[in-house]
């Protein structure tokens, strides 16, 4: 008894974080059901078909508790050296996927072996969580070191650069969730400061006239560079200049009988501010200066890019799926049929839903890839408000934990991987729900252990198992990986 209970701690299995995968299995089994839900017909209501999507979906759960049993019985130290041979080779199986790959619905992404379609892209995520991990996990490895950065940066870029090349947008889009576990390790505040800078640019280039963005970009910049020298007085004076040497300019200019509108006046008035706030900056030896210039002349360039890309890259149906989203188009039996099919079979459930197997919404076809991408109508239409909140707050809690996970790890490779793993599941989950709702565009990535399919399901067993198996030794580290 002594040398099993002893073989068992060697192995992690004591330390085993059982409530975490408790919260995997009841989003696996909540999602069958779903799916069960999603695909079922009275006509065949009294057999069990293996070759329907519940069948096959079932067959995969059991594929990926075996790899999970697996994944537990291997020694960590194996996925630490395994990182970036297994990065490389999921690399080339995504390039022979541009050469061999099947097309399916526009994007060629598939790997067919016989009546199995695999999709590389989601085992990508896996290879590249463990690549970050290692790299991050160097000796000396710092984020603020611009060698480093560069090095982080290929690891993601190469991988995204491949998938668009597929016309995988959606799966391209996830590697943005990596960005998580950079903040987590240090990554400078700018970064971020800047991205939302380009999603506010993003946003306000299709809802918002020039000269309006315009402004709003100008006085932007003037605030943050003068709140920069952390003086609130100064910089709430400075602003409210701004507003009336607007009314000024725009008073003088409606007595002179010029047609001249107020933003534009405004406009005016906030590049007359910016010029000293600049010099104010520059004499006070402000060095964010030179960022906040960068950043404008940037934000300059990149508001004329957003027009061309959407006009000369996106595809109509991209185009139109960001229109949609914005309120601007409304094609209820076209481009926007989709989403609005989704929200009213949401909408239809009520508080409690209209129980197991009776969302007519679901039932009679109404929404398009119900088992997939928009598998969560079945638990809006079914379920209700509540059944969803259930849904979202497991989702929720596995995603703590597995961050808790992170924190508590001593070495750096075991930490890096968990928040990329809790990264990843977190963005799947809001932007999947938020597309079926109609914040989110539909680009069409699967909801975890929810939305039908082997690569996905498999893909984030792998992913969530390791974390899993690295926090279980985490008594054992030290210098574990030095020698490696």
């Amino acid at each position: 008894m002594r040398n099993a209970r002893n073989n068992s701690d060697r192995l992690g299995w004591a330390k085993i974080d059982w409530k975490t995968i408790l919260v995997y299995v009841a989003l696996v089994f909540i999602g069958w059901l779903n799916i069960y839900a999603a695909v079922y017909n009275e006509a065949s209501a009294g057999g069990f078909a293996l070759g329907s999507r519940y069948g096959m979906q079932l067959i995969w759960i059991g594929i990926s508790a075996v790899v999970a049993l697996v994944i537990l019985l291997i020694d960590d130290i194996y996925y630490h050296l395994a990182a970036y041979p297994s990065y490389v080779f999921m690399l080339l199986v995504l390039l022979a996927t541009l050469v061999v790959g099947k097309e399916v619905n526009g994007a060629k992404s598939w790997l067919s072996f016989g009546p199995v379609a695999i999709q590389p892209a989601e085992f990508m995520k896996v290879a590249t969580a463990l690549a970050l991990a290692r790299y991050m996990s160097e000796y000396n490895f710092s984020l603020q070191r611009p060698k480093h950065l560069v090095g982080v940066g290929l690891l993601l870029l190469v991988p995204i650069g491949v998938i668009l090349a597929q016309n995988d947008m959606g799966s391209a889009l996830v590697y943005c969730s990596f960005l998580i576990v950079l903040y987590r390790e240090g990554l400078n505040n700018w970064v971020y400061y800047a991205l939302f800078l380009v999603v506010g640019l993003f946003v306000g280039s299709f809802v918002m006239s020039p000269v309006p963005l315009l402004v709003l970009l100008v006085l932007f910049f003037v605030v943050s560079q003068l709140f920069s020298n952390r003086n609130p007085r100064e910089s709430a004076v400075w602003t409210a200049w701004v507003g009336f040497l607007s009314l000024l300019i725009y008073g003088v200019t409606e007595l002179a009988g010029w047609d001249v509108g107020y933003y534009t006046s405004l406009l005016v008035s906030a590049l007359i501010m910016l010029v000293p706030a600049l010099v104010y900056a520059y004499r006070a030896k402000i060095s964010t200066i030179y960022l906040y210039g960068g950043m404008f002349v940037c934000s300059l360039l990149f508001l004329g890019a957003v027009d061309y890309v959407f006009n000369e890259v996106l595809q109509l149906h991209q185009q139109k799926r960001i229109l949609d989203l914005f309120g601007l188009e409304s094609d209820l039996r076209g481009w926007g049929y989709n989403v609005n099919q989704s929200k009213i079979a949401i909408g239809s459930g009520g508080m409690w839903g209209k129980g197991f197997l009776e969302g007519t919404q679901t039932k009679y076809d109404f929404i398009p890839e119900q088992s997939t991408d928009f598998i969560f109508c079945t638990v809006g239409e079914e379920w209700g408000f509540v059944g969803s909140v259930v849904v979202l707050a497991l989702f929720a809690t596995l995603i703590v934990r597995l961050m808790k996970m992170g924190e508590r790890q001593q070495e750096p490779f075991r930490r890096v991987y968990c928040y990329g793993v809790a990264g990843v599941f977190l963005f799947h989950v809001i932007i999947n729900i938020g597309m079926t709702i109609g914040l989110m565009p539909v680009i069409g990535i699967p909801l975890p252990m929810f939305s039908y399919g082997g690569s996905s399901l498999l893909a984030f067993t792998i992913l969530f198992f390791i974390a899993v198996r690295l926090d279980s030794q985490n008594s054992s580290i030290g210098t574990t990986y030095k020698k490696y």
